[in-house]
């Protein structure tokens, strides 16, 4: 699915006229120009257009829309990068017999339809794998976490399967989705829908008054979900704003209740990392008109402390009954790049704890997590520095990956941890649902450990290019949203910013005045007049020859937009004094 970038073959083009030849040009790169051949689909000027550049020219295959309209353009992102939109029909249909077939099915399973159960998820979301239910169990609670049954849908070998294995993951793009499943499965008979009986596999899980785990067990299910709850109701909720359906008042209560016990039983050596994800709004015409900074609130933290504690419970039981599965791994970070976080910290008058004069990995891992706690508290004091400060911890750390070895989960404290609750977007959780219904006897045969471990090899392969797709498109559509603000504002128009990374070449700022800080540009030191600019030694700052001034992670700064180059995402900025004196 992968293409190496910047090589000849089928990309996305634009197209133009240049007198009597139709031209194609790689619209989100920079590439040859090449007329197009004669056996290409008909275009107008302006469209854009899955094109095969050759030797002999580019034959033009599909047309995508227009270069103007920011979801076409989003949209075709995902073809780009060497996806295939869509299913072939006979994966239809196959999806569609896959649906019957599991509701008809001889498995066993629980009848727990008959507990109040909600599920929480975006409000834009359309595909849901996981709910919740609660009750009481003396002085603490009794959990039911509801994963999606896709493994009694996509049987192993199957064309699904396969399939589902080559694409890894579904992506996400501001206004498109291309999911791992056809919709017959993803949106329909796998999706845990409200008022509609569906096949999941439950983890039954009792937690004492402080959050710690007293039994756990888990079977095939039957499920039917109350209500279908969204973060922004959830939050109206708990800060009493609006009553939550009656039907699901006391479970949510207990079920709010159990996080917050779980969050304080969390290890010290966790991670602390707020992220905030744009979301972006569009008008009928496809065209970017909003975007907002979506923070992770008490209902976001709600669900993942749920989750984490089901994906542990359930790579404890593989764990101990050695059967092939997926772990997610995320190793300890290496202690010189912990030593090296807290030197560029220090550079920034950035408080850490004391630096121990020898550090094993074990204890980078806690002192990493420590850091992460000040960084958040220093930035929530400055009011500035959150986004920079956060990325040189991230930075500092092992990227997680999927592995059959458990080698344990250092951003989450978490000696065993794999990833289960989301069968219905990520291949390996279908890999450990396997796994896990073989360990109980729940009609899946044992996972082969050779293809558990091309399995993890390729989930991760695919995580990290739909994440690059999808950092690609968030930045498109923040170009194309600025090129409308400063249409309407004036190019004149200054931006208050951080400054959110440096390199030798200039500094990011992230900007975006009333809409929040969804922008980001370049501003290049080359327009920092009357000084020459170095990068420093511990790469948090640019550090003016002459005037010893410093531009650092971080701080705040005062820009004006140059150039908007919408469709590659490309920002270019100047101060906004001009330049004089950096």
């Amino acid at each position: 699915m992968s293409r190496r970038r910047g090589a000849l073959g089928r990309r996305v083009a634009t197209v133009e006229r240049r007198g009597r030849f139709t031209i194609a040009e790689p619209l989100f790169e920079r590439g040859p120009q090449l007329a197009l051949t004669r056996d290409s689909i008909d275009l107008d000027p302006g469209d854009i257009a899955l094109v095969d550049f050759g030797p002999g020219g580019a034959r033009a295959l599909r047309a995508l829309g227009s270069a103007e309209r920011p979801r076409d353009v989003v949209a075709a992102l995902l073809w780009d990068r060497g996806m295939e939109r869509g299913f072939a029909a006979t994966l239809e249909s196959e999806a569609r017999d896959a649906a019957v077939a599991a509701r008809e099915g001889p498995l066993a399973r629980r009848d727990l339809a008959h507990l109040a159960t909600f599920t929480v998820d975006p409000a834009t979301a359309r595909d849901f794998d996981d709910a919740v239910s609660a009750e009481t169990e003396g002085d603490g609670v009794r959990l039911w976490i509801h994963i999606a049954d896709v493994a009694a849908h996509v049987r192993p070998g199957g064309g699904l399967d396969s399939e589902a294995l080559r694409r890894g993951t579904s992506t996400y793009v501001p206004g498109a989705v291309e999911p791992m499943l056809p919709a017959a499965l993803s949106d329909a008979a796998c999706s845990l829908a409200p008022g509609v009986d569906r096949l999941a596999v439950s983890a039954e899980i009792v937690l004492s008054l402080d959050g710690e785990p007293r039994s756990t067990s888990f079977c095939r299910s039957r499920i039917r979900s109350d209500a279908r709850l969204d973060y922004e109701q959830l939050d109206a909720f708990f800060d009493g704003r609006a009553q939550p359906p009656p039907e699901v008042a006391e479970p949510l209560g207990l079920a709010r209740r159990a996080a917050a016990a779980l969050a304080a039983r969390r290890r010290v050596g966790s991670l602390e990392i707020e992220s905030f994800e744009p979301d972006f709004s569009f008008d009928a015409d496809g065209a970017v008109t909003g975007a907002h900074s979506v923070p992770q609130t008490e209902a976001h933290k709600l669900i993942e402390h749920l989750m984490i504690l089901t994906n542990e419970r359930v790579a404890q039981l593989l764990e101990k009954r050695r059967i092939p599965t997926l772990y997610r791994v995320h190793e300890q970070p290496e202690p010189q790049r912990i030593a090296f976080l807290v030197e560029q910290l220090t550079a920034l008058d950035v408080p850490t704890p004391p630096l121990p004069e020898r550090l094993s990995p074990s204890e980078a891992g806690e002192l990493v997590g420590e850091i992460s706690r000040v960084v958040a508290r220093e930035t929530a004091w400055r009011g500035h520095g959150r986004d920079a400060y956060t990325s040189l911890v991230l930075r500092s750390l092992k990227q997680a990956y999927y592995s059959e070895r458990n080698l344990g989960h250092a951003g989450l404290g978490s000696s065993a941890y794999a990833h289960f609750t989301s069968p219905i977007r990520r291949y390996p959780d279908l890999v450990v649902h396997r796994a896990l219904l073989s360990a109980i006897g729940a009609g899946e045969d044992e996972p082969d450990p050779r293809a558990v471990r091309d399995a993890g090899w390729r989930g991760s392969e695919r995580e990290r290019e739909a994440a690059a797709i999808e950092r690609d498109a968030d930045r498109v559509c923040g170009s194309f949203l600025l090129g409308r603000e400063l249409f309407e504002s004036g190019w004149r128009r200054s931006f208050e910013g951080e400054i959110s990374g440096v390199i030798g070449a200039g500094a990011f700022v992230r900007f975006g005045g009333e809409l929040g800080d969804v922008y980001e540009g370049l501003l290049p030191v080359r327009l920092l007049r009357d000084d020459r600019f170095d990068l420093n030694q511990t790469e948090t700052a640019l550090v003016g020859r002459r005037s010893g001034r410093a531009l650092r992670l971080g701080d705040p700064i005062t820009v004006r937009v140059d150039s908007v180059d919408a469709p590659r995402g490309r920002v270019d900025l100047v101060p906004a004094d001009g330049g004089d004196d950096g």
